[in-house]
């Protein structure tokens, strides 16, 4: 079975250690190996670039990183992110210097992530290509695509707190700087409108017998892989159903701040809103199935819901919210 799941950062990743878990793929295959397929199964994740940004020089893939040191088993179990045994030299040096931004922590063992990034992207390579070489030092056990090799970046329209005008920065500084505790009027997506998707990502969402939302942002991680041209246009068009699993559980965000950023789109912090905000695929959306924790409620006109337990407290869970989504939408692993 091949399974293709849009994800953004750290919720993304711990979703897709789930699909590994239950498929036998990757840290959970009897045999390891270079192989992405085990048991006849292949996972792919589809993964959000609206985070990317230029930092001290270097191109960093906050959740394309993410995935890969997630299922290659060196992520920072405590922060979810980042090395495990990471350093910070380079960054308190920096700081001694008095170097911009000051907000946004680089490891020094991430540090060697970035530099080869940046180097393979002045040499000219694709970021496709290049998180695939990246890939090869972690075998994650599952294709790791950016949803563009374009720039498509997030960026948030804020009231400066400075001298109170509207200006637009970074999705990055409004998270990490202002933690989104500024006021907040739109995100914009720059680059959208003349970036592409990946004929790799295009191919997965084509091909895939499922296609699965992770309970990633809604706005800025999920919505942000929506935005590149091409994306939406091949979901709608896919021949495998389409499985949601909602990020809201009881009213709040299972983590991050989704809650902020819905609200800035206008739509409440519910399991159903969300859902609603995604749409049918029988209508203009992109559902056919949608996942709500249990206690959650959700109706949702051409979607089929159902009500699981959704806390990603390890592996193991995450493999039955991941077997029930197959369940409900009729496809057997």
């Amino acid at each position: 079975m091949k399974v293709t799941v849009l994800v953004g950062g750290v919720g993304g990743a711990r979703f897709l250690l789930g699909v590994q878990q239950l498929l036998g793929l990757g840290q959970f295959a009897e045999q390891q190996g270079p192989d992405t397929v085990a048991n006849g199964h292949e996972l792919t994740a589809v993964v959000n670039v609206g985070d990317d940004a230029w930092i001290h020089g270097l191109r960093v893939c906050p959740d394309l990183d993410t995935c890969m040191y997630t299922l290659g088993g060196g992520v920072d179990p405590q922060r979810g992110w980042g090395h495990r045994d990471e350093t910070w030299h380079a960054k308190e040096e920096l700081a001694r210097y008095g170097v911009q931004p000051d907000w946004f922590q680089l490891g020094d063992r991430d540090l060697g992530t970035h530099l080869v990034r940046t180097q393979m992207l002045n040499a000219g390579y694709p970021l496709s290509q290049i998180t695939a070489a990246l890939c090869d030092r972690w075998q994650p056990g599952a294709r790791l695509l950016p949803a563009s090799d374009d720039r498509c970046e997030t960026h948030v329209v804020i009231t400066d707190p400075a001298d109170g005008g509207r200006r637009a920065i970074h999705f990055q500084e409004w998270w990490v700087r202002y933690r989104a505790q500024v006021p907040t009027h739109s995100f914009a997506f720059v680059g959208a409108e003349k970036a592409s998707a990946t004929s790799e990502a295009l191919t997965a969402i084509a091909e895939a017998d499922v296609i699965m939302l992770a309970p990633s942002n809604p706005v800025v991680s999920v919505g942000a892989i929506l935005a590149v041209p091409g994306i939406r246009g091949a979901l709608r068009a896919a021949r495998a159903p389409i499985v949601g699993y909602s990020p809201i559980v009881g009213g709040k965000p299972l983590r991050g701040m989704a809650d902020e950023c819905l609200t800035v789109i206008g739509v409440e912090s519910t399991a159903e809103a969300v859902g609603r905000h995604y749409g049918a695929r029988r209508a203009t959306g992109i559902l056919d199935c949608w996942l709500v924790h249990e206690g959650d409620h959700a109706e949702i006109e051409g979607v089929a819901v159902r009500s699981v337990p959704l806390l990603m407290t390890d592996p193991k869970a995450t493999a039955e919210m991941v077997s029930a989504g197959l369940d409900l939408a009729g496809v057997t692993a």
